[in-house]
Parts: C-alpha cells; structure tokens; sequence
C-alpha cells in the first residue's frame, strides 16, 4: 500500500502516477470507446423519459441539453485526471490525492453502495422481462441466472467484461440509431402512409414550454440521474495498454454523440406526438414506433431495454468490484480483497503491471449485490426502498467531488507534470464553477420537490454517516502518527 496524502502535505503527482497497477490490460480502446458510448443508453432512458416528457412537454429537449450539459463537463473533468493519472480507483483516488484520505474513503464506499443497490434494480427489471417471456422460470431463478453468468464473466477475465459491454452497447447503438434514422423520415412523411408532421406537435398543446421554464426544471430533475454510468469508463481505462490515451479517445467519442442520442431521441419524439399523450411508466419510444406502424414494436423495446438492463449490471458489477479493490490498496478496505487472479500474494500499488482480476473483490461486490436483489424481491416497498433512497442523490455528491478534485489537482498538474495534461477541461476553471453551481441547484430542486425530497434526505444520511466514518478513521491515524 501507498501512504496516502494528507492535507497537511501534498506529495508529488508525478510519483504517484508512475504506480502501475497490478491488473491485467485486457480492455481494447473499441471496448472503451463503446462502453462510454452505450454506458448511459440504458432503461432510464429508454423508458423513464416518460416522466420527464409529462412535466416538460416539448421542453424536455431543454431539459435534456442542460441535464446532458452537466454531465459533459464532468466527464470533460473526470477524463481530464483520468489521462493524467489513471487508476482503478479513478475518482476516489483523485479525490484523496486532492483532499486527502476522508474524500477517496468517502466518495470510494458511497459510490460502491450506490453500484451494488441499483445493481438489484437491473437484475430485478431484466428478470420481470425473461420471466415475460418464459413465465416457467420464477423472477428469482432469472435473477439466479443473471448473476452467475455475470459473475463467472467478471471473474475469468477483464476482456470477457470487455467483450459483453462491447456488444451490448453496439445493440443499444444501433438501436438508437435506427430511431432516429425511422423518426426522421416519419417527421418528413417519407415512410408509408406517413405525412410530414410539421411543428403541430411542438407548438401546440399549450406551445413548446407549456409549463414555462418551471416544467422545463423539473424536467432536469427528472432525467440528471440517467446520465449516471459514465464514470465507468474512466475506471476501466486503467486496464488497457495506454490509459492515459485510451481515456481521452473514449471522453472525447462519447460526451457530444451520447448527447446527440439523448437529445436527438427527445426531439423526435415530441414532434411525431402530442406530448400529453406520454405516460410515466411508458416508453415513448414503443408510443413513436406503433405509431409509425412497426410491427411489434412493444417486443422490439423490451429485448432492448432486456439488454440494456444487463449491460448495467455488467458494469455495475465491473465498476464497484474494481472501485472496492482501489480501496483496499490504498487501505481503506480488507487487504483480503488485493487478491489478483495470477498472483501468489496480494498486491500494494507500485508494483509491476501484468496481473489479472481481483476475483474477492468480485466476490465481495457480487455478494452484496446477491443481497440487495433478494432485499428487492423480499421488501421492495419497505427495506430496499430505504436503501434505493439512500443512494438516490450520491450521483450528485460524486459529480461534486469530482468537480472539487478538478479544481485542486489541475493547478497542480500544470507545475509538476504539464506534459500529462493531453485533455484539458474547457475554460477552466470558470465551466467547472459553473459545473459546480449547477450541482448545487438540482440538490435544492430535489429539496423542493416532495418526490424527490426523500431520496435526498436519505442521501444525506447515508453521506453523513460515511463522512463520519471518514472523520473517524483520520483522527485515529493522526494519533497513531503522534
């Protein structure tokens, strides 16, 4: 293990960024470049914009571009220190260099927590689907099914990982695309029986902001969190050959095209029909293909959500399996979960690369993750409710640290490593400010807004005790120390 800094003294970047890590480089930039592309196509768009569409009528192009701004910048700052210094721990360990060792235990454990409850989520949902399909096999034997494949995948190696994300995001792509490409030519009446549509559905109905800017906010709301799986990427760029590369290849390919689908789809669907016909719970996306005629298109969507689904829980599972492994190098997790694939002994970060996978750290997060999916089939509307609430606004507090972060190691980076900075944030520092007050304005929203207001305060609890947890094991280091 590293000593990790305090802030009392700040440690040179340029050595704790030659550490090599102990996994294997087993991901391609084509399995990077896809897994940020399809990393956020998932359910929530697919059918939660639903709900967004209803309170934001046309405007939720609106919400979708200031929802899908914010996120750009933050993978604009989190590619930024990921090129420079690539790690498996990305964020948490940018956050502990930055501000010391309470900010990456922190935003370390809470963005685990946060991985292996919506974890239980996604297998849930998936299962609800095959069950459909085949109702013979109860929900829990599908769920049974999704994790030990996923599991078994996530053990053997990181290019299986690589290879299931690859193709799945490839699906929820192409899927995408011919939406658009189907949306488009039904807007202009070029498919059979269709008629140009004009700007009827966008300027009528109570016009394109019928709730004003209000609906156009609570649309942000909304749709913020669908944004979440971004960050994934930047932890798995340090098992390629070039981190540093791959990374910035991967933020560069995915923020303006992620944001074209999401943007692209929205406005498709709210000039093909009356925005007041969408229902929350119900996929816009099925509403504009039966309308266009395409047979089975409630089928259709279901194995791309099915997929989407699945392509979550696989990097769920990646992501909190390799985030609790960064911890424990760094000791701020059991040393039993440094136990390469490969490898004889665990191993401390510095060491040579050319190891494998952390299969306890897999087990570890998997177990959990087998936990909260039978919390969710068990209790859905009591236990787990709890702990989904409780993970419900950590997304923010992770963006927030990220920003942070950002702030502090990129003065730091231009004087002792300049030459690493081969991806720079835009306008900083003014854009990551505003990144920042952006933050600050969802979580008031989200304290406004009686739905949302829950998911918050429980965050807050759940943050709070982690931090407390933090400011513990500080104090008890610093009196070790004297």
């Amino acid at each position: 293990m590293h000593d990790a800094p305090t802030q009392a003294a700040e440690p040179s970047l340029a050595a704790g960024s030659e550490g090599k890590e102990p996994l294997s480089a087993g991901l391609k930039q084509r399995h990077l470049t896809m897994l940020g592309l399809g990393g956020v196509i998932g359910a929530g768009l697919f059918v939660g914009s639903g709900a967004g569409i209803a309170v934001a009528g046309p405007g939720i192009v609106l919400s979708y571009l200031i929802a899908g701004a914010l996120a750009m910048l933050v993978m604009r700052m989190l590619g930024e220190m990921s090129a420079a210094m690539p790690a498996s721990g990305a964020f948490s360990v940018h956050a502990e260099r930055a501000l010391g060792r309470w900010a990456g235990f922190s935003v370390g454990w809470l963005y685990w927590f946060l991985l292996v409850v919506v974890l239980a989520v996604e297998a849930s949902g998936a299962a609800r689907i095959a069950n459909g399909w085949v109702p013979g096999v109860p929900q829990w034997g599908w769920v049974l099914v999704f994790m030990v494949v996923f599991t078994v995948a996530n053990l053997a190696a990181v290019k299986n990982f690589g290879e299931f994300e690859f193709w799945f995001a490839t699906l929820k792509v192409t899927a995408i695309v011919l939406f658009l490409v189907l949306g488009l030519l039904a807007v202009f009446g070029v498919l059979p029986d269709t008629e140009p549509v004009g700007l009827t559905n966008l300027t009528g109905q109570g016009g394109f902001l019928p709730h004003g800017w209000g609906g156009v906010i609570s649309g942000v709301l909304a749709v913020v969190f669908a944004f979440g799986g971004l960050e994934v990427v930047t932890i798995a760029a340090a098992e390629s050959d070039d981190p540093a590369r791959a990374v910035g290849r991967a933020v560069r390919s995915a923020v303006w095209r992620i944001l074209f689908f999401y943007v692209g789809s929205m406005l498709v669907i709210v000039t093909l029909l009356p925005w007041s016909s969408m229902e929350p719970g119900k996929s816009p996306y099925v509403a504009v293909l039966d309308s266009i005629g395409v047979p089975g298109a409630g089928q259709i969507m279901n194995i791309v959500v099915f997929v989407a689904l699945l392509s979550a829980l696989n990097a769920n599972l990646y992501g909190s399996s390799r985030m609790v492994f960064s911890l424990a190098e760094r000791g701020e997790a059991p040393r039993a979960l440094l136990k390469v694939s490969g490898r004889g002994a665990p191993r401390s970060s510095g060491a040579e690369s050319g190891g494998g996978v952390p299969r306890r750290a897999v087990l570890a997060s998997v177990a959990f993750g087998f936990v909260s999916v039978l919390l969710n089939l068990k209790w859905p509307d009591s236990v787990f409710l709890y702990m989904l609430n409780a993970v419900g606004a950590v997304l923010l507090f992770v963006w927030g640290l990220i920003a942070v972060s950002q702030l502090r190691l990129r003065p730091r980076i231009e004087r002792e490593t300049p030459g690493k900075l081969t991806l720079r944030m835009w306008a900083f520092p003014y854009l990551t400010w505003a990144a920042l007050l952006a933050m600050g304005g969802v979580l008031v929203l989200m304290l406004t807004d009686e739905a949302a207001r829950p998911q918050l305060l429980w965050s807050a609890g759940a943050t709070g005790l982690v931090l407390l947890v933090a400011g513990a094991r500080e104090l008890r280091n610093r009196r070790a120390r004297r």
